[in-house]
């Protein structure tokens, strides 16, 4: 089998320019996106994609769960394709790059393969994952998570946003609910490409992360009630104040985290208070605590520390308190198989490289579960994420997808 030699690269431009066209779609306040799973803007962004996959020659299949499968078909009938990609939904105040890096970096690999005239044994199919953020249906990486049968798709379908509204009448009413049956596809190899979401490898000057393993984590939704009571008011003995409640809780949090350095983290990032009024006392707060470590016995002290010590906390002040976990899987350790094309690709192009284990959760890491799969990152500027100013340099986006490009024709067999 003939190895892709080490002049084969993505068109960098075409890449970029397509990582531009996409982000006019859902447009942020200050310079990145807001496209929210299953909104209108969700419904667009995937429409383009939909039409850039046919352009480039691929069929499009779509799952009753949303998730996208553009297939370039293979010279072997009976092959099982390589998946590639990622995710096209943003937070809030999102980047213009997380995710749709690895969507759009799929599809710029079939569309060179096209260029150069490049056939495959396996078909590769380029793939939109539904939901990965969790941001307005939680728990993150959703759909990926109903494809590799860690959730029912009717408890999917459940889910329900900040104003009630349920995944599944969502996704019936943008118009991207498919027929296919979700899982039902069968995986050679999965790859994502997608950009670090920290610091380390801009810090350290490297062109690549080669990811072998990804964080556990853990979601529990936390409901402090305490009552709610006029500022001026009520003296300080009589109150029941679920915001200070909430306030000793995040310290432990921090002191919980801090315990198990460098590699554990913890905070909450998903905070309502209610009432919410700026002379009311709150009698009610929610939030998410957020705690990650590639350690699962870090992961389960971390939980119950937090379950004991936040339970102890609003007993002496006279508050109520609930947990609910509400998203978590446990760490990673992805294929070997694929990590190596990935490493063996970056030494072949000539770029840094150094392995890494990834923060952040990701689509690839439900569907390690499945398949075979690996990822590949690279660097964004000042390990910012999440956040509208995230960025990276057209030269970061093009190794990545060459990297990318070179790992899936090692395991997708180039044909003569």
């Amino acid at each position: 089998m003939p190895a892709p030699g080490e002049n084969l690269k993505i068109n960098a431009d075409r890449l970029w320019d397509s990582l531009m066209e996409m982000a006019k779609i859902g447009p942020g306040v200050a310079g990145g996106n807001n496209r929210q799973t299953l909104t209108d803007a969700d419904g667009e962004g995937r429409k383009l994609f939909q039409k850039w996959c046919e352009d480039a020659g691929c069929s499009m299949g779509v799952d009753q769960m949303g998730n996208m499968f553009a297939m370039r078909p293979g010279e072997d009938p009976d092959a099982l394709p390589v998946y590639v990609g990622s995710h096209l939904d943003t937070q809030p105040t999102g980047g213009k790059y997380d995710g749709v890096l690895g969507v759009l970096g799929a599809l710029e690999v079939v569309r060179s393969l096209n260029d150069l005239g490049i056939k495959t044994k396996h078909p590769i199919v380029a793939t939109n994952w539904t939901n990965e953020e969790g941001t307005r249906f939680a728990p993150a990486m959703l759909a990926s998570g109903v494809f590799a049968g860690v959730h029912t798709q009717d408890w999917a379908y459940g889910r329900v946003d900040a104003k009630g509204k349920k995944f599944g009448d969502e996704l019936e009413r943008i118009g991207w609910k498919g027929e296919e049956e979700v899982g039902a596809r069968k995986m050679h190899a999965f790859f994502e490409l997608h950009i670090e979401q920290g610091p380390i490898l801009e810090i350290e000057g490297k062109d690549i992360g080669v990811v072998t393993h990804g964080q556990g984590l853990s979601w529990i939704q936390v409901t402090i009630t305490g009552k709610d009571a006029h500022t001026g008011s009520t003296p300080m003995p009589m109150r029941k104040n679920a915001g200070l409640g909430m306030a000793r809780v995040l310290e432990l949090v921090d002191e919980i985290a801090w315990s198990h350095k460098p590699h554990a983290v913890g905070a909450a990032g998903h905070i309502d208070v209610y009432p919410n009024s700026r002379n009311v006392i709150p009698g009610k707060v929610v939030f998410t605590v957020d705690f990650r470590s590639p350690d699962l016995a870090v992961i389960q002290d971390m939980e119950a520390r937090l379950k004991e010590g936040a339970q102890k906390i609003c007993d002496e002040m006279g508050l109520g308190v609930e947990f609910e976990k509400v998203g978590g899987f446990d760490p990673v350790a992805f294929d070997e198989g694929c990590v190596s094309a990935i490493r063996n690709a970056a030494e072949r192009l000539g770029y840094s490289h150094r392995d890494i284990i990834s923060g952040a959760g990701h689509d690839a890491c439900w569907i390690n579960q499945v398949a075979p799969t690996a990822m590949v990152m690279c660097p964004c500027v000042d390990g910012l994420s999440h956040n509208e100013a995230e960025d990276i340099s057209k030269e970061w986006a093009a190794a990545g997808a060459d990297v990318l490009l070179h790992a899936v024709l090692e395991t997708a067999q180039i044909v003569d």
